[in-house]
């Protein structure tokens, strides 16, 4: 759900870090990357990562720890933080993990789940691709062995517990972040990668219902096409790329072109508010087509610490990694006390605004340095 970015996470905090000062004391707009240079960067962690499963040794099971697997739903700097949260809980519980980061979608995510399991393993915390058509996966991972979701759940199957945000209420926080930047009202157009997932349908109507003022239904759905309108606002599509970060560009290019008076685009997945950003500096918009984000990307962070981004909801990505590790090796160890109650162990959104993007960081640094 998130576009990858080269160097190590300490590289790219140290960028981030000087780049967000910078431009704090100098208030200077930072020169978009080149589409070049971005491919090179998502192609860098491709390969550090296309079909990786690092980090379980191969005698853990002689050794009596649990060996358990944490699974992305892609390649991406999100799940690099991720990462480091589920390793740090493999060294303070006495395990081991391998991190699975799929690079092409549910089909690979599939075929990298059934070697874990023929390789034998004490646990899974997946973040589903598209739970409605992988009920058989998550069917066969129940039955030999424990199964959890984090980032993105899968409530209609048999898994233990659910790890992450409630993303309906992250998608109104979204929304209160949209109004904030266009208290006049407007037109606004959502991007993300795909609608499959179930955090990318419930953040989107979560945007939809606070910016037409509903009451709040997480089981609301306005089919993707319509036109959803209130007093103020218009919400005049939802473009999905497919993970294809040139696609998520045109994109965001075409809706600039197609409505000229556009009011605020909304990036849903981490690479999504960068995109819009590089089209609405090409489009000389900045400021008058206003970005309202989601998660830490880098550029993200660098765009409100200068203003030509408004904000961004955040998730936690180092505690998903953490608590999913935890909760799977208590598991593996018989221990049932690890689950939360009502089967949902809830890591709360937070909004970043210019107000609270240098602390944000500082926090973020401190994490994974």
């Amino acid at each position: 759900m998130h576009e990858g970015l080269a160097g190590s996470p300490n590289d790219r905090c140290g960028r981030v870090r000087r780049g967000i000062a910078e431009r704090s004391a100098s208030g200077r707009s930072a020169p978009p990357r080149s589409g070049r240079a971005a491919t090179l960067a998502v192609g860098v962690l491709l390969a550090a990562w296309a079909g990786c499963r690092g980090g379980a040794t191969a005698d853990s099971a002689s050794e009596g720890r649990p060996r358990v697997a944490y699974v992305t739903n892609g390649i991406a700097s999100f799940w690099v933080i991720a990462d480091k949260g589920a390793r740090a809980a493999a060294r303070d519980f006495d395990a081991d993990v391998e991190v699975v980061m799929p690079p092409k979608g549910a089909p690979d995510q599939k075929r990298m789940v059934e070697d874990l399991l023929a390789g034998g393993i004490d646990g899974v915390a997946i973040s589903p691709i598209d739970p409605d058509n992988q009920q058989d996966l998550l069917d066969d991972i129940v039955r030999r062995t424990h199964l959890i979701t984090q980032d993105s759940d899968a409530p209609n199957s048999d898994r233990l517990c659910y790890v992450g945000m409630d993303n309906y209420t992250a998608g109104r926080m979204c929304g209160e972040l949209v109004k904030e930047a266009l208290p006049e009202g407007g037109s606004v157009m959502m991007f993300v990668g795909r609608l499959g997932q179930l955090n990318a349908r419930q953040r989107r109507q979560g945007v939809i219902d606070e910016l037409l003022d509903r009451d709040h239904d997480p089981s609301r759905f306005d089919a993707p096409g319509t036109v959803p309108k209130g007093d103020k606002y218009a919400i005049l599509d939802t473009r999905t790329d497919q993970f294809d970060f040139a696609k998520a560009k045109s994109l965001a290019q075409d809706a600039l072109a197609r409505y000229p008076d556009l009011g605020c685009m909304v990036g849903l997945f981490a690479y999504n508010p960068p995109k819009c950003l590089e089209a609405v500096r090409d489009a000389g918009k900045t400021g008058q087509t206003k970005i309202v984000a989601f998660d830490e990307e880098e550029e993200t962070l660098l765009g409100i610490a200068e203003g030509s981004i408004y904000g961004t909801v955040v998730q936690n990505p180092y505690r998903y990694g953490y608590e999913s590790v935890r909760i799977l090796a208590g598991l593996a160890r018989d221990d049932r006390t690890v689950l939360p109650e009502n089967g949902f162990l809830d890591i709360p959104a937070r909004k970043i605004t210019q107000e609270n993007v240098q602390e944000f960081h500082a926090e973020l640094n401190a994490l994974i340095e």
